[in-house]
Protein backbone atom coordinates (compact mmCIF):
# COMPACT_ATOMS: atom_id res chain seq x y z
CA UNK A 1 0.00 0.00 0.00
CA UNK A 2 1.54 3.32 -1.05
CA UNK A 3 1.95 6.18 1.39
CA UNK A 4 -0.49 9.00 0.54
CA UNK A 5 1.06 12.45 0.13
CA UNK A 6 -1.70 15.07 0.03
CA UNK A 7 -1.60 18.21 -2.08
CA UNK A 8 -4.05 21.13 -2.07
CA UNK A 9 -3.65 22.04 -5.75
CA UNK A 10 -4.55 20.34 -9.05
CA UNK A 11 -0.96 19.23 -9.64
CA UNK A 12 2.56 19.31 -8.22
CA UNK A 13 5.94 18.93 -9.89
CA UNK A 14 8.00 15.84 -9.22
CA UNK A 15 10.70 17.99 -7.57
CA UNK A 16 8.16 19.61 -5.23
CA UNK A 17 6.64 16.21 -4.50
CA UNK A 18 10.01 14.73 -3.47
CA UNK A 19 10.45 17.61 -1.01
CA UNK A 20 6.89 17.35 0.32
CA UNK A 21 7.36 13.60 0.88
CA UNK A 22 10.57 14.35 2.86
CA UNK A 23 12.71 12.42 0.40
CA UNK A 24 14.94 15.43 -0.27
CA UNK A 25 15.63 18.47 1.91
CA UNK A 26 15.28 21.17 -0.74
CA UNK A 27 13.96 21.61 -4.24
CA UNK A 28 17.50 22.27 -5.44
CA UNK A 29 18.43 18.70 -4.60
CA UNK A 30 15.85 17.27 -7.02
CA UNK A 31 18.04 17.39 -10.13
CA UNK A 32 20.90 15.50 -8.47
CA UNK A 33 18.56 13.05 -6.75
CA UNK A 34 16.80 12.20 -10.01
CA UNK A 35 20.16 11.60 -11.68
CA UNK A 36 21.28 9.20 -8.94
CA UNK A 37 18.06 7.31 -8.14
CA UNK A 38 15.45 5.66 -10.36
CA UNK A 39 12.03 7.25 -9.94
CA UNK A 40 8.97 5.79 -11.65
CA UNK A 41 5.75 7.71 -12.21
CA UNK A 42 2.82 5.41 -12.93
CA UNK A 43 5.28 2.64 -13.82
CA UNK A 44 7.41 4.71 -16.21
CA UNK A 45 10.97 5.81 -15.42
CA UNK A 46 11.06 9.61 -15.22
CA UNK A 47 13.90 11.99 -14.34
CA UNK A 48 12.19 15.32 -15.04
CA UNK A 49 11.90 17.37 -11.87
CA UNK A 50 9.26 19.50 -13.62
CA UNK A 51 7.06 16.50 -14.41
CA UNK A 52 3.53 17.40 -13.35
CA UNK A 53 1.89 14.91 -11.02
CA UNK A 54 -1.87 14.75 -10.56
CA UNK A 55 -4.06 13.25 -7.85
CA UNK A 56 -3.87 9.42 -7.84
CA UNK A 57 -0.49 9.30 -9.63
CA UNK A 58 1.85 6.68 -8.17
CA UNK A 59 5.50 7.57 -7.54
CA UNK A 60 7.98 4.75 -6.85
CA UNK A 61 11.38 5.84 -5.55
CA UNK A 62 14.27 3.38 -5.64
CA UNK A 63 15.39 2.37 -2.13
CA UNK A 64 12.78 4.65 -0.52
CA UNK A 65 9.23 3.46 -1.21
CA UNK A 66 5.98 3.94 -3.08
CA UNK A 67 3.80 7.02 -2.76
CA UNK A 68 0.44 8.15 -4.12
CA UNK A 69 -0.58 11.74 -4.77
CA UNK A 70 -3.70 12.48 -2.73
CA UNK A 71 -6.00 15.49 -2.49
CA UNK A 72 -6.35 17.46 0.71
CA UNK A 73 -10.00 17.62 1.64
CA UNK A 74 -11.41 20.97 2.60
CA UNK A 75 -13.72 21.33 5.60
CA UNK A 76 -15.29 24.63 4.53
Amino acid sequence: MPEIIEIDTDHITLGQFLKLANIIDSGGMAKVFLREFDVYVNGELDDRRGRKLKVNDIVEVESVGTFQVGQTTSND
